[in-house]
C-alpha cells in the first residue's frame, strides 16, 4: 500500500493552498482531484476579486480569514510576481434606506479590522466616477482583483518544489480510519488503488459532503446540507466606463450583480444567484433583461447591445434560499472526533481571498 503523510482531496484554490502549506512541514503530501487538472470548478469561475472583509459577522471565520487572507494574498502576489491590481471598489446606495444599510456595513467593517473605508457624497461620485449613479457610496481601497489561474499555478509550483505530488483524474471512493490515520480507496486514472495517510483533508468544494459521507466512522450529524448556487456573468464589449469595481448594496443571498474587471481590463457584470440541483454552466440569453435592470440602477448609460452572455460559476453554499448567514465550516478532531481528519464545507465567497489564511488554519488544526 502506498503511504503518505497527508492526502488533500480537491485541487481548487483552497486545496492547493492547503497542500502548499502542509508541504512545508511534511515530507510526503499527495493532492488529488477528480477532474483533468486543478481548479476546474468553482475556482476558475468566479469574479477574481480580492475582498476587503466588510460584510461578515463579528468573529465569524469568514470575517477573520478574509481580513487575514487579504493581507497574505497581496503579499504573496508581490513576492511571486502574480498579476493583481488593488483597484478598490465603490459600494453604492440608491435610496436613504440603502444609505442606512451602508452605515451598518461600515460599522461592521471597522469591527472586522477594515479601517480604510471612505464615504463619498453624490456630488463627489459625480466628479470622480462620472458614469456611476448613486446617492452615496463607500469606497474600499483595499479591494482588488487577481489572475486566479496564475495564482493557482504558483501554489502548485511551490507545492511541487516541496516534493508534493498532484495527481488529477483521481476520485476518492471511501476512507476508513485505522490506528494511525486513514486507508483511502481511490480510482486514479482508471486504476483502483489504496493510499494510507496520517492526515486527511477534505477540500472537495462542491463535492465535499459526498466525500464526507464516504468516510467511515464520521457521524452524519457533522455533515451539513450543501446547496449548489449558480451565478451567471455577462461581459461588456468595449472599453470599461469604470476604473474601480462597482457593487450594489448586498442582497440576502449574495453581493448583488456587481461590475468587476479582470486583469486584462474586461468588464463583466454578475453574479446573480440561482439554486440548482445539477452541475450545468449554461448562461441563457433570457437572463439579459434581469441583468439590464440591475445594472441600470447604478449605470444608467448601459448600452444593452454591448452586454453579452459570458460564463457561470457554481458555489458550494451552506446557506439555502431562505436561510440567514452561514459561516465557513472547518471541522477538526475537536468537532467530529476523528484524529487527523479536517473537513471543509461551504467554502464559497470569500474563499479565494481567504485561501492562504484557511491553509494556515487547517495546519493549526492538525
Amino acid at each position: 500500500m502506498h503511504k503518505v503523510d497527508a492526502l488533500v482531496i480537491g485541487a481548487g484554490v483552497v486545496g492547493l493552498a492547503i497542500a502548499r502549506e502542509l508541504s512545508s512541514s511534511f515530507a510526503n503530501i499527495l493532492l488529488v482531484d477528480k477532474n483533468n487538472s486543478f481548479g476546474e470548478e468553482t475556482s476558475s469561475r468566479n469574479s477574481e476579486v480580492i475582498h476587503a472583509g466588510l460584510y461578515y459577522p463579528t468573529n465569524s471565520l469568514k470575517a477573520k480569514l478574509c481580513v487575514a487572507g487579504k493581507h497574505l494574498l497581496y503579499q504573496y502576489c508581490q513576492q511571486r510576481s502574480i498579476a493583481y491590481q488593488r483597484l478598490g471598489k465603490l459600494l453604492v446606495a440608491q435610496t436613504p434606506s440603502e444609505i442606512e444599510h451602508l452605515e451598518k456595513i461600515a460599522q461592521q467593517a471597522r469591527i472586522n479590522g477594515v479601517d480604510d473605508l471612505r464615504w463619498l457624497s453624490a456630488a463627489e461620485i459625480k466628479v470622480a466616477h462620472a458614469k456611476v449613479k448613486a446617492l452615496a457610496a463607500l469606497s474600499s481601497p483595499s479591494t482588488g482583483i487577481i489572475d486566479v489561474h496564475s495564482y493557482m499555478q504558483m501554489l502548485l509550483t511551490d507545492f511541487s518544489k516541496n516534493q508534493g505530488l498532484f495527481v488529477a483524474q483521481s476520485q476518492v471512493q471511501r476512507a476508513k480510519p485505522d490506528d494511525n490515520g486513514f486507508v483511502v480507496s481511490l480510482n486514479s486514472q482508471g486504476e483502483n488503488i489504496e493510499i494510507h495517510c496520517q492526515y486527511l483533508i477534505n477540500s472537495a468544494g462542491l463535492h465535499s459532503t459526498k466525500v464526507a459521507e464516504n468516510i467511515s466512522g464520521l457521524d452524519a450529524k457533522y455533515i451539513p446540507q450543501m446547496h449548489w448556487c449558480r451565478g451567471h456573468y455577462f461581459t461588456y464589449q468595449g472599453k470599461s466606463p469604470f476604473k474601480q469595481l462597482i457593487y450594489p448594496v448586498p442582497s440576502d443571498n449574495g453581493l448583488g450583480i456587481h461590475a468587476s474587471l479582470d486583469i486584462g481590463g474586461q468588464l463583466k457584470f454578475g453574479p446573480d444567484t440561482q439554486y440548482i440541483d445539477e452541475l450545468e454552466y449554461a448562461v441563457p440569453e433570457s437572463l439579459k433583461a434581469k441583468f439590464v435592470a440591475a445594472v441600470q440602477q447604478y449605470f444608467p448609460e448601459l448600452d444593452e447591445d454591448k452586454l453579452q452572455p459570458g460564463y457561470s460559476g457554481i458555489r458550494p453554499k451552506l446557506q439555502g434560499p431562505e436561510d440567514g448567514f452561514k459561516d465557513f465550516v472547518i471541522q477538526g478532531e475537536n468537532e467530529h472526533g476523528l484524529a487527523g481528519l479536517v473537513n471543509l464545507f461551504g467554502i464559497d465567497s470569500p474563499g479565494l481571498t481567504s485561501s492562504l489564511a484557511i491553509a494556515k488554519y487547517v495546519a493549526q488544526l492538525l
